[in-house]
């Protein structure tokens, strides 16, 4: 297949419906392989083996700088919104990687994720309680529902919530590159979330809380007076892009689930009644929303720094990998009728958090959401049905919606 060709399906990829529904432009990806070369000599990788083996190989380096040049940002390091998002622990390398990631880590544990399930019931059954009519479900459910569980992990006050919607969303536009008007307008959202959290967590070390931010914030001062050589202490640039990421992921990618998934059942109506009837099978059915439809759709900046095979792949120094999550998640050869919604399929191998030393940290907490509160709406709302047409995020990598009108009976 020709390279015109490749450029073609990227356009389409590219083009508003192609955003809206990038399955049909995989497929025929994947007709021509489940490896195709790209521009600039990237490797478009549809198959979900190879995007699980390249995704779990940590001889693979991001390179943010060069794709951040490439893509027509050589000062991208004195841009506020591209240096807080590629400096942080999306973008960077062993060994800076593996220590903040381990600082973070010890923060963000399984036991501080599994006590919220009570408090993540309790905000989700308040937050559905006065709903009545029509309403548009990004903005009283899919957002404010992870961005209240986000706030109360990291300590973030409750008034000052929802101006991170807008923030957030202006940001993460840096991850979609290839669009250069949407990273213009994300430098003054950076700069903004960067001066709260840098406020905040001055805050919260001088009168911590049991919150993550506290946390941080104590790893940022005792453990530095402690190692002299910081191995063990974030910086305050690493702690106010740390918490920043993750107040991004907290509630974007969750967002994107929360949408992408209410979508898809209420395409498929006899399964959203099979979970309306059997909430046991929220956590198989949370897995299957997030093959079905995954909130991040492919991962890039990542490359060889040598010659080296990863399982049948050859790549060469220097050549890029392009892993297509959506892609991956819907390949026949792992699941049987892939773009079928089965709320109790058993298949496993979901690409959506990505995996090895990049799997997303707030993983846990985005599928402990997405199992609370499916089975909830379904319950308290059994009518629930479109009341107009969804708008699109824009965007290839992240796949969600800015507004989802429905009716609640």
């Amino acid at each position: 297949m020709s390279s015109a060709t490749i450029l073609e399906l990227m356009g389409e990829l590219g083009s508003p419906a192609g955003q809206a529904d990038p399955y049909p432009v995989y497929e025929r990806l994947r007709a021509m392989g489940d490896v195709v070369s790209g521009p600039d000599d990237a490797l478009l990788v549809t198959g979900h083996r190879q995007c699980a083996a390249l995704l779990r190989d940590n001889r693979l380096r991001k390179s943010p700088g060069r794709l951040l040049v490439a893509a027509g940002f050589p000062d991208w390091i004195e841009r506020p919104a591209l240096r807080m998002m590629f400096t942080s622990l999306l973008m960077i390398n062993p060994p800076e990687h593996t220590r903040l990631r381990a600082l973070v880590s010890r923060e963000f544990t399984a036991r501080r994720v599994s006590a919220l399930r009570r408090p993540i019931t309790a905000i989700a059954e308040e937050l559905l309680a006065p709903l009545t009519g029509e309403v548009d479900f990004i903005d009283t459910i899919a957002f404010p529902f992870p961005v209240t569980v986000i706030g109360e992990l990291l300590g973030i006050p409750a008034a000052d919530r929802p101006m991170f919607q807008g923030l957030v969303h202006d940001w993460s536009s840096v991850l979609e590159i290839l669009n250069p008007p949407a990273v213009e307008g994300a430098d003054a959202a950076a700069t903004r979330i960067r001066a709260y959290l840098s406020e905040l967590a001055a805050e919260r070390r001088a009168a911590p809380r049991d919150d993550l931010i506290s946390a941080l914030a104590a790893v940022s001062t005792e453990t530095a007076d402690a190692d002299a050589d910081g191995d063990g202490a974030l910086s305050d640039d690493e702690l106010v892009t740390t918490a920043a990421l993750i107040l991004a992921a907290g509630f974007e990618t969750t967002t994107g689930l929360l949408a992408n998934g209410l979508l898809a059942l209420l395409a498929h109506p006899a399964e959203a009644d099979r979970l309306r009837h059997h909430p046991e099978l929220a956590q198989s059915g949370v897995e299957e929303l997030l093959r079905y439809d995954s909130p991040v759709q492919m991962i890039y900046g990542r490359s060889a720094v040598e010659e080296m095979t990863v399982g049948d792949l050859e790549l060469h120094a220097g050549q890029r990998v392009i892993t297509i999550l959506g892609a991956g998640n819907r390949d026949p050869n792992v699941f049987e009728q892939p773009a079928e919604l089965r709320l109790d399929r058993d298949e496993g191998g979901v690409l959506s958090f990505g995996a090895g030393i990049h799997h997303c940290l707030g993983a846990a907490l985005a599928r402990l959401e997405g199992q609370v509160m499916f089975p909830l709406l379904l319950e308290r709302f059994p009518q629930l049905r479109l009341a107009g047409e969804p708008v699109h995020r824009p965007g290839i990598a992240i796949h969600s919606y800015m507004a989802m009108p429905v009716a609640l009976a």
